[in-house]
């Protein structure tokens, strides 16, 4: 698995990377690969509000139906329109051209209760035994 070192993770999958105040997500290549291919994603609207853990949106694969969490509290800034079109993007780029949701977050301290690489790919191979 494919585990950018730049990365903060969080237990269900999904990736953060900070630029400022605002934190790009979008979702692991454990959970891309986990679902399979990716035909369909519910993004939230741009100016709605989450706090961290609440279900923002949905990615649908040929095997499963998922929600998508957020990682960290805030509003989001934006978000990746090009996958409602090309849901299978997540797949073959999962951090680049898969980012899904920009948040502009509220409480950047929330950051610490993610884990790094190391913790992720931890994570990963206790889940995976």
């Amino acid at each position: 698995m494919n585990v950018p070192q730049d990365l903060r993770y969080t237990k269900d999958h999904e990736w953060v990377k900070v630029g400022g105040d605002v934190a790009v997500m979008g979702i692991s290549d454990y959970a891309q690969d986990a679902l399979g291919d990716i035909v369909f994603l519910e993004l939230p609207d741009v100016g709605a509000t989450f706090s961290a853990g609440d279900a923002i949106g949905v990615v649908e694969s040929v095997k499963a139906v998922s929600d998508i969490y957020c990682a960290v509290s805030g509003e989001v800034v934006e978000t990746n329109e090009a996958l409602v079109d090309a849901p299978e993007t997540v797949n073959g780029d999962p951090y680049v051209g898969g980012w899904m949701v920009k948040i502009k977050m509220s409480d950047p301290a929330e950051l610490d209760a993610l884990m790094d690489a190391a913790a992720y790919e931890k994570y990963l191979a206790e889940e995976t035994e």
